[in-house]
């Protein structure tokens, strides 16, 4: 085991196994949640522009947050989203373009504003909504309501209407807007407290909150661990194995 060509093995196994260690402590570290966020935070009402900003994913703990702010409908903006469940009722949501207020540049967030359960009432719905915000395209507005994640674009199934939304995604909803030349747009959607147009409200409890210990990626250290033992292991087996060859050879050769 100490000629060089096994402590060349024996080199190359200690690269191999700190280079598993160095990954399980990686995991590890990702694994546990030093500084987790407190209690209930979720259900702190916040200012939309302090919890997140245009273009910007939502972090993790900052999912289900509830926030506040103000704008203005878009007139003709108000698009009907299906396959959303209510309480364990699929329906349809009501969204709109809000237009908020006091930004540097042209900003909008797109908002859930209430659920039907069939689509003729969620498009009246739409419809009365859209009119309401002609009368006076200027009237601001207060929204309260939980910052989802969201939901990413999807094609549609065979067979299907190419122009029905069965995802919640501001980019998708995007592409239908109007007055969207030089438009910032947030990422994540807001479900609204209150219902509008006559529409119920949109059930969005709070999230669950997480535990401080991330048990997939401690698993995923000590897997690493094992694979560190292993490169070990299968350095040991190799000279041993080499090593007892050479002892029954000789033996072998000593016989009469």
């Amino acid at each position: 085991m100490l000629r060089p060509q096994w402590l060349g093995m024996l080199a190359l196994s200690l690269v191999v196994a700190g280079v598993f260690a160095w990954l399980g402590q990686w995991q590890l570290g990702n694994a546990i949640d030093t500084s987790p966020p407190p209690p209930g935070m979720t259900e702190e009402v916040r200012p939309l522009a302090d919890v997140a900003q245009p273009g910007e994913y939502l972090p993790e703990p900052l999912v289900g947050q509830r926030v506040e702010t103000v704008g203005r409908w878009i007139p003709g903006d108000f698009l009907v989203v299906s396959a959303r469940v209510n309480d364990g009722v699929e329906g349809y949501w009501v969204t709109g373009q809000l237009r908020l207020a006091d930004t540097p540049e042209p900003t909008s967030v797109a908002v859930a504003v209430g659920w039907a359960a069939d689509r003729a009432s969620a498009e009246a719905a739409a419809s009365a909504l859209s009119e309401q915000a002609a009368a006076d395209p200027e009237a601001l507005v207060e929204i309260s309501g939980r910052l989802i994640s969201d939901e990413g674009p999807a094609l549609p199934p065979p067979g299907a209407d190419p122009e029905e939304i069965t995802r919640m995604s501001p980019p998708a909803l995007l592409s239908r807007w109007h007055d969207i030349e030089g438009l910032s747009v947030y990422r994540p959607y807001v479900t609204s407290w209150e219902a509008l147009g006559g529409l119920e409200e949109i059930s969005s409890p709070a999230p669950e909150e997480g535990g401080a210990v991330n048990w997939l990626n401690l698993f995923y250290a000590a897997e690493w661990a094992v694979f560190a033992g292993f490169a070990f292991y299968m350095w040991y087996r190799l000279a041993r194995d080499a090593w007892e060859k050479e002892v029954e050879d000789l033996e072998d050769a000593a016989a009469p």
